[in-house]
């Protein structure tokens, strides 16, 4: 019985050939998902409201007046966590990359797609903002479809042009949340307070981003995970029998029969095929076909069957977060060779990077000799060549600094002001290096340059000085 089982589920994989948001003719099937409700809906309403308040929260948060978090990729200006990282902190942020990278890996072979039911953004303002105010204005998912069937009449004109309002002023407020992501809240709040005419190009980025937004939630929808997000596509190749997703019971609910009264039930399953995980599914799949790309592990199919269950007298868990190893065997572990291998990784980057963060200056220097440029001698016996240097300051303070040769008997004559640093970005200036032409042996000499700030040595440079030779 139980093989036969295993058979009639390998048999029926026609519905992997198509998407279950589009027709075999390419025209686009309008998803009307049910008002989801339970246990598990209600524990991803707090948490969906906890991330909605650190997402909109965080660009006001400000320490020692700089932004606490900021990612302007236009100007190469990045703080995280108060911290200000400069480009030449790139290296730091490719290995952040690849732990974010291994982490959503090891994360999906061990509990399947939850991120995209529980965290994913595009999923929270879809689900629990977006979706929500549509049943508040438009009734469930039945109201809905027979308002967009009717005629236009005063009911549905108010209603439809309610909603969409609404839906772009979120959009509005989102863009602007995530521009102040990129340049600061304050540049965000002079954008809205000033004329246009002031910030055009501020103006229309933000109106623009809105404009997206709202296409997005009130058009695109699930086809962003259906169709566009990558992340679904990479589920497929990183998940195995062990891996732990919202999953059928098919062993205990097969073969599906309709609950009739006085009728028995000896030789059906608990499935009594009355389609509500179809129904209340936000992507429209039917989850008794077995994992598929399109399922977000949202587990409204969970709460909605373990309703049924209660109802009918029968166990819960008919759909529950399971491995396909655990359906069949009642058995399952999330330690495996994948598990392993992908964590041992996920620890050696992350103790990489802890050792580069602690071992990151806090005043990087730069000095290369000026291009196109030879050396002369300055003085009868004296060498000299000409140099620019760049300071990049990660801190918000400033400072003088001073160069000195090691290991070398050399002069540095800087052109113009002394070396300074700037408030959390680069500063650059010009010096000549003049050493006495006994000193040198060969046309190139290494140079070690060191950094002081305070009297204190806090970098050390090493560059070439070229001269006449013996």
């Amino acid at each position: 019985m139980e093989n036969d089982i295993y058979q009639l589920v390998d048999d029926q994989e026609e519905y992997r050939d198509e998407l279950a948001t589009v027709t075999k003719s390419g025209k686009r099937i309008w998803i009307y998902p049910k008002k989801p409700s339970g246990k598990y809906y209600n524990y991803r309403k707090i948490l969906s409201y906890i991330l909605l308040i650190i997402l909109f929260g965080l660009p006001w948060i400000k320490v020692n007046g700089r932004p606490f978090m900021l990612f302007n990729v236009l100007e190469s200006k990045f703080i995280l966590f108060g911290t200000y990282f400069a480009p030449q902190d790139t290296y730091i942020f490719v290995i952040a990359m690849l732990i974010a990278i291994i982490f959503i890996v090891l994360f999906t072979v061990i509990f399947g797609r939850v991120f995209c039911g529980w965290i994913c953004p595009q999923t929270i303002f879809m689900e629990m903002v977006y979706r929500r105010i549509e049943y508040w204005i438009e009734g469930d998912f039945n109201a809905q479809k027979r308002l967009n069937k009717s005629p236009w009449n005063f009911d549905k004109t108010w209603k439809k042009t309610l909603k969409h309002s609404i839906f772009f002023l979120i959009a509005i407020l989102i863009a602007n949340t995530f521009l102040a992501y990129i340049i600061g809240i304050d540049e965000v709040l002079s954008i809205i307070s000033d004329p246009p005419s002031q910030h055009l190009q501020g103006f229309f980025t933000m109106i623009t981003f809105s404009f997206v937004f709202y296409f997005v939630f009130a058009s695109l929808r699930e086809q962003v995970c259906t169709t566009i997000c990558p992340y679904g596509r990479l589920q497929g190749v990183m998940l195995d029998d062990k891996s732990l997703a919202v999953s059928y019971d098919f062993v205990r609910g097969e073969p599906r029969g309709k609950l009739k009264k006085k009728e028995p039930r000896e030789n059906n399953g608990d499935c009594i095929d009355c389609k509500l995980c179809i129904k209340v599914c936000p992507t429209g799949i039917d989850i008794r076909n077995g994992i598929q790309l399109e399922c977000v592990n949202c587990t409204a199919c969970m709460d909605v069957c373990d309703e049924v269950m209660e109802k009918i007298e029968k166990p819960k868990g008919l759909i529950r977060v399971d491995s396909l190893e655990g359906i069949k065997t009642s058995k399952h572990s999330i330690i495996n060779r994948r598990s392993i291998a992908y964590g041992a990784v996920l620890v050696v980057l992350l103790l990489l990077e802890g050792f580069l963060l602690v071992d990151r200056a806090e005043i990087e220097t730069l000095i290369l000799r000026t291009p196109g440029t030879l050396f002369y001698e300055k003085t009868p016996g004296s060498i000299s060549n000409l140099y620019n240097y760049t300071l990049v300051n990660k801190t918000d303070s400033e400072s003088e600094i001073e160069f000195k040769v090691v290991d070398l008997q050399a002069d540095i004559e800087y052109i113009g002001k002394k070396p300074s640093t700037v408030s959390m970005g680069p500063s650059e200036g010009s010096l000549f290096i003049i050493i006495d032409k006994q000193h040198l042996k060969d046309r190139k000499t290494k140079v070690k340059v060191d950094v002081y700030q305070n009297d204190e040595v806090i970098d050390r440079v090493k560059t070439n000085f070229y001269g006449p030779g013996s």
